[in-house]
């Protein structure tokens, strides 16, 4: 599709509600004509925070469609897998930040996959938990199938437990019962999952842990009464377990089975059973009298956390828990037992840490002296509140904006805005390595000391960082107390 001019951008970015006639107005001032190059004026719309960049580019190439979905106004991608991709938006009647989840367009003429994407949503909106992804909305727009949904900003359980390993004792325990209680309600509602899994867990920044997708799920409308055929549908690996255990297709001890692997892999910080993608592996019976015991795995776990997981995933169903919240009540005792290591603070972090353990408090900015200044780029709602409430409790006052290349501009100014730069790449990505990388060489700017915050998925763009005395990169999960230190040295050392 050929790029647009100038004048046809704008007139685009007015006819589709992106950005404001008033506000265009002011962009034209800004440059002081209408005849300007259409990248200029993108890289205006893009500094003023009008348009982000990947609006500013699907509206370059032509595009018309896909900046809204429903009631959402898509700003970023946030993320993509195989069957569709998910999106970064604003819910425009309530201003909240929402994800939306877009089927690929080489399945929507394929009935089948769509129908299952819109049954996610369905079953969705039927389920309001806190350790569950609520799902908002669920439709169609120009040929595209949509779900909106809670955005939760964090990282998959699997993602988790690659990064850290096995959860400590009490964080795991706090997790593990979030997920149970999750897996309850949905029950209590007549729904079973059919698909749990590491990749169908979120844990958000701040140790919230949350199930999603429920496409495969079956609804008991009442005493064996289904409501649609769909919800006999299962995975390979759940089939393979009720023909071991030859139970029928919606078992409700066919997730508590699984909610047991999910349990393993938190404490053993490894996968009860084999990671593998050959379905004739998957398929056979015996990988589950193949789990190697979560006491000889994991040998520091307490004894009785140990007989819950194992009974858990036992592969007769009659030996089983019957129900999760026979698995609540067995992991509750436990919990009181461990609480001075299951509650409080210690299991919920302002900033992803490399543990669940206590945070040193670091130091913290002298009464009575001047308060330095950070200015924070930031685009992801919970994460920049996270970031700035943290330095303002510590101290600092904290100036915040979305665009980096703004505050680089700003940072040319006399007298600077900030003592220090805190950049975060997890949605900005590449711009806000280059706005890293541009400080050094610049005369203007190599004095300004620098923080790049990467996710533990962006090591190739980390790796594009270029660090010296007063530029540094810190890649999640990392200790508050040690991102806090690394701010005040840098700022020491400049000052």
């Amino acid at each position: 599709m050929p790029t647009l001019s100038t004048e046809d951008a704008a007139a685009a970015a007015v006819d589709l509600d992106l950005v404001g006639s008033a506000d265009l107005a002011n962009v034209w001032r800004e440059l002081g004509s209408q005849d300007v190059p259409v990248d200029r004026f993108g890289s205006v719309l893009v500094r003023r925070e009008l348009l982000t960049g990947y609006q500013w580019d699907r509206l370059k190439g032509g595009y018309r469609q896909g900046f809204y979905f429903g009631r959402a106004k898509i700003l970023y991608q946030a993320g993509a897998g195989s069957f569709a991709r998910v999106y970064r938006a604003i819910d425009l009647d309530s201003g909240e930040i929402v994800a939306v989840k877009v089927l690929r367009k080489r399945f929507s003429s394929d009935q089948d996959k769509c129908g299952l994407f819109l049954r996610e949503g369905r079953m969705g909106m039927l389920l309001r938990h806190p350790g569950i992804v609520r799902t908002d909305d669920v439709g169609q727009e120009n040929g595209s199938s949509y779900l909106i949904m809670e955005f939760v900003e964090g990282q998959t359980l699997r993602e988790l437990v690659k990064i850290r390993g096995g959860l400590d004792l009490g964080r795991g325990i706090d997790m593990a019962l979030q997920l149970v209680r999750a897996i309850e309600y949905a029950h209590g509602e007549g729904i079973t999952h059919r698909d749990l899994k590491a990749s169908n867990v979120l844990v958000s920044s701040t140790g919230t842990a949350k199930v999603v997708d429920f496409g495969l799920a079956s609804f008991v409308e009442g005493k064996g009464k289904k409501l649609d055929e769909v919800g006999k549908l299962r995975t390979v690996d759940y089939a393979a377990l009720e023909t071991a255990g030859r139970v029928r297709g919606d078992d409700v001890r066919s997730d508590v089975f699984f909610l047991g692997t999910l349990l393993y892999l938190l404490f053993a910080g490894r996968s009860a059973l084999l990671d593998t993608r050959d379905r004739a592996i998957r398929s056979d019976p015996q990988r589950f009298a193949a789990i190697e015991p979560l006491g000889k795995v994991a040998p520091h776990l307490p004894r009785d956390l140990v007989d819950v997981i194992g009974k858990m995933l036992v592969v007769k169903p009659k030996d089983r828990y019957q129900t999760a919240t026979e698995v609540r009540q067995a992991l509750e005792p436990i919990y009181t037992r461990y609480a001075e290591t299951a509650s409080g603070d210690q299991s919920r972090a302002v900033l992803p840490a490399a543990s669940g353990k206590q945070q040193k408090k670091g130091p913290a900015v002298p009464a009575g002296q001047a308060k330095p200044k950070i200015m924070l780029v930031e685009v992801t709602g919970k994460s920049q509140e996270s970031l700035r409430q943290f330095f303002s409790d510590k101290g600092f006052r904290v100036l915040v904006t979305e665009n980096a290349r703004r505050a680089l501009t700003r940072f040319e100014s006399i007298p600077r805005p900030a003592d220090l730069l805190l950049l975060s790449s997890q949605v900005l990505g590449e711009e806000a390595v280059e706005v890293f990388n541009a400080l050094a060489p610049d005369p203007y700017l190599k004095k300004v000391p620098a923080v790049l915050i990467t996710s533990a998925r962006q090591t190739e763009l980390a790796a594009e960082a270029v660090e010296d005395d007063l530029r540094h990169v810190v890649t999640m999960p990392f200790k508050a107390s040690v991102l806090l230190q690394l701010v005040h040295d840098l700022i020491a050392t400049h000052s």
